[in-house]
C-alpha cells in the first residue's frame, strides 16, 4: 500500500535522512526556520501527518500505532532504511513510538515540546467534538494562544497569524481524529526499549508540555539528554530558531558517523 503521507524534500540526495515530524495542526512548514541550516548537512523530510496538511484524511479515529506505521510505510515506500528523527509535539510522540517499536529505523532521536501521556483523555475528545460541530476556528486562538508566549506574539503578530492559518486549513476531521489518538495515547511503558541517543528539548514557557513531561521522558529514556529552551511556549522552533537549530546540528553532527 503507497504511504498516504505528504512529503516535502530539502538537501543533497545523498546525504543521511533526517524525518522531521510537525505538531498537533500544522504542517511541514512549522520547521522552516531549522531547513535551511539542516538541508546543509541532512537530506531532510518533513511530513504531514494524516489528517493534517497535504496528507490524506482517512475516517477516524487514529492511534499513535496507526500514525507511527503510516510513517513506517512511507521510509519502505522511500527504500529508506534508518533516519534521524526530529518531532515536536504530536511529531515527538510518534518519533517515540518509532524509536521504540522500530529501534532499528531510527539512529538518533530529538524530541521537542511533547509528552509521553498527555491526559485527561477527556479534554481532548472535547476538543475534537468542538472541531466537528464548530469547524477549526472553533478552537484557533485558544490552541495558538498556547504555542507563543505573549511577548512573541505581541512582537511577530505576522508568525503568529501565518500558524494561525496552518492550523484552521486543517480537515476538522482528520484534526479530531488525531486528539483521539493523543486521548489514548500512554508511551510511558515503552520508553525504556528506545535505544537511539535521545535529545529532549522543553521550552521553559510551555503551558501545552511543560517541562516536568520533557524530564519525565528523560528519566525513561536510557542515557537521554535534557535541553530547556528559555523565552519559548509550545512551537519553541518557531519562537527560538536560532537556539533550537543549534541544538539540532549538534545532536545530530555528532552521529555523523553513526552505521
Amino acid at each position: 500500500m503507497t504511504s498516504r503521507l505528504h512529503l516535502t524534500v530539502d538537501g543533497p540526495a545523498a546525504a543521511p535522512v533526517l524525518l522531521l515530524g510537525s505538531s498537533l495542526g500544522t504542517a511541514a512548514a512549522m520547521w522552516e526556520p531549522q531547513v535551511p541550516a539542516l538541508a546543509q548537512r541532512f537530506r531532510v523530510i518533513r511530513y504531514d501527518h494524516l489528517g493534517h496538511g497535504r496528507s490524506a484524511v482517512p475516517p477516524g479515529p487514529y492511534t499513535l500505532d496507526l500514525l507511527g506505521r503510516e510513517l513506517l510505510r512511507t521510509l519502505d515506500d522511500l527504500d529508506v532504511q534508518w533516519v534521524h528523527y526530529a518531532g515536536l509535539s504530536l511529531g515527538g510522540m510518534v518519533g517515540m513510538w518509532l524509536a521504540a517499536y522500530a529501534p532499528e529505523r531510527v539512529r538518533r532521536l530529538a524530541l521537542l515540546c511533547t509528552s509521553a501521556s498527555l491526559g485527561p483523555p477527556e479534554q481532548w475528545r472535547e476538543r475534537a467534538a468542538t472541531v466537528l460541530t464548530g469547524g477549526m476556528p472553533a478552537i484557533a486562538d485558544a490552541v495558538v494562544a498556547r504555542w507563543f508566549t505573549p511577548a512573541f506574539a505581541t512582537a511577530r503578530p505576522e508568525v503568529v497569524a501565518a500558524h494561525r492559518a496552518m492550523l484552521t486549513a486543517n480537515a476538522p476531521t482528520g484534526y479530531a481524529a488525531c486528539c483521539e489518538a493523543i486521548a489514548t495515547m500512554d508511551l510511558r511503558p515503552d520508553l525504556g526499549r528506545v535505544v537511539a541517543p535521545t535529545l529532549v528539548i522543553a521550552g521553559a514557557d510551555d503551558p501545552a508540555t511543560p517541562v516536568a513531561h520533557a524530564r519525565e521522558i528523560v528519566e525513561r529514556i536510557p542515557r537521554a539528554r535534557l535541553a530547556v529552551v528559555d523565552a519559548a511556549a509550545h512551537l519553541a522552533n518557531v519562537e527560538q530558531p536560532e537556539q533550537v537549530c543549534r541544538l539540532l546540528l549538534e545532536h545530530f553532527h555528532e552521529g555523523r558517523g553513526d552505521g
